[in-house]
């Protein structure tokens, strides 16, 4: 893809929800403009450095996105913006866009490595159009409030509740 060519709907992450029936993490973007909502399933390393940037806890060594954020800032580039660019085969694809040297770069991405970077970096997040338009739910008043439950409740998890994933 690479730059956005294509129409961009610009989101926040809403948050990361438990999907009950997979017992999986869920990353949701929500359009800034409207209740729009994409869902995307992500793995449990994954939703914790999301959840620990939304609620701005610091670990106690750098987790790999944060290593991956030094790695950025060192070599003076600055991450521009990231974009949820495709689906394809049930896989979102994703793309970091940095500027160095006065140049733009795509670097394909995972969407929730790609969140996780924003989030450290105070980055825009976008989907593509046509992504949030054919993948999109609407999120009622009812599930932002149990949203707002489960942060809460994750403000109070110990880290060992993650299992064998090393914060």
């Amino acid at each position: 893809m690479g730059y956005g060519q294509e129409t961009m709907i610009e989101v926040k992450v809403a948050g990361i929800v438990i999907d009950n029936n997979s017992n999986s993490p869920v990353m949701l973007l929500k359009e800034v403009a409207n209740d729009k909502v994409l869902p995307i399933y992500i793995g449990p390393a994954e939703a914790a450095a999301i959840a620990y940037a939304l609620e701005n806890v610091k670990a106690v060594r750098p987790l790999t996105i944060d290593l991956m954020k030094l790695i950025v800032e060192g070599t003076g580039a600055k991450v521009k913006r990231v974009n949820v660019t495709s689906l394809r085969n049930d896989t979102f694809y994703a793309e970091i866009i940095l500027e160095t040297n006065g140049k733009l770069i795509a670097i394909d991405a995972r969407p929730s490595d790609s969140v996780a970077l924003a989030l450290r970096t105070n980055s825009p997040i976008y989907v593509a159009e046509e992504i949030m338009n054919n993948c999109h739910t609407v999120m009622t008043l009812d599930e932002e409030t149990k949203l707002k439950e489960l942060r809460l409740k994750l403000r109070s998890t110990d880290i060992e509740d993650f299992g064998n994933y090393n914060i």
